[in-house]
């Protein structure tokens, strides 16, 4: 199968270059902008046409969560147009879509893991627009399946481990919120469970969530970055409240993993996969 991946050099992106070798069955294209701009129609149906795709990975997105409350226009351009355009591409040659959102779409006044049934509340700009991508791809008709995931960080780019690094070695503490709870996913696991999905055959829409396992706040999250990178930074427990941002934050947005797992996809524990990423970030 030729198996496009849109927003490549982002986190996910990079984690699926770094494990597509294990799949010599099928040709990767990777791609992102300026090369491949997922809100032009034309450019994408002339794209699936001419490379034959079987299946698209969607891992673009407009994910300044903060800065999406004043960039609207923008977030929905990505996060709404673009894999809405994906989906039409795909359904007019029969190809899959895996499709990657968030658990933003919920407001986060569960205390209960969520459910892909549980009913969506988005409380910002980031999360409205996921919410709406996600529609456009289930009214497209296309074969897709919805991935929402959380707290996301690996190796690459901008993301909460690597900024917790940075700090712990410049500082000798800081203040971290403990009443947001949630759960951390390592890219490449994520990475791992698109591929199980995608081998196993797409026929349907569907929904699936997807973190890794487990229920830590930021706080208890940083305090495992810093024992194991060894730091001797301390952390101080704040309330949100006393750190205050554009967009409002969902205060829990644990994910119930029980439908993928079914699936037959395996969900590693947060802390082994923290642990092995972190091996290669202090290698």
């Amino acid at each position: 199968m030729n198996i496009l991946v849109t927003g490549a050099n982002g986190q996910l992106g990079n984690s699926i270059q770094k494990i597509h070798v294990q799949y010599p069955e099928h040709k990767f294209i990777f791609t992102d902008v300026p090369e491949v701009d997922i809100t032009n129609l034309d450019l994408l149906r002339e794209l699936v046409k001419k490379e034959q795709i079987g299946a698209i990975i969607n891992c673009a997105a407009f994910t300044a969560v903060d800065k999406a409350e004043s960039c609207e226009e923008l977030a929905e351009k990505i996060n709404v147009t673009g894999p809405k355009n994906l989906a039409i591409a795909a359904h007019e040659v029969g190809a899959k879509l895996v499709h990657i959102s968030t658990d933003y779409v919920f407001g986060g006044k569960s205390s209960l893991p969520l459910k892909e049934t549980d009913e969506t509340a988005p409380i910002g700009v980031y999360g409205r627009t996921k919410r709406q991508g996600e529609i456009e791809v289930e009214k497209s008709g296309c074969d897709a399946i919805v991935i929402r995931t959380a707290w996301l960080y690996s190796e690459y780019g901008n993301n909460f481990v690597k900024t917790m690094l940075r700090l712990g070695k410049e500082r000798e503490s800081l203040n971290v919120v403990f009443d947001q709870i949630g759960t951390p996913t390592y890219a490449t696991d994520l990475a791992y469970a698109i591929m199980t999905l995608l081998n196993k055959g797409i026929n349907k829409f569907e929904i699936y969530h997807f973190s890794n396992e487990g229920v830590i706040s930021w706080y208890d999250f940083t305090k495992a970055i810093f024992e194991i990178a060894g730091y001797n930074t301390t952390v101080g427990a704040i309330e949100s409240y006393e750190y205050p941002t554009a967009a409002e934050r969902p205060a829990y947005s644990v994910l119930n993993k029980r439908k993928i797992k079914k699936a037959g996809v395996t969900v590693p524990y947060w802390k082994d996969s923290l642990k092995e990423c972190m091996s290669i970030l202090l290698a």
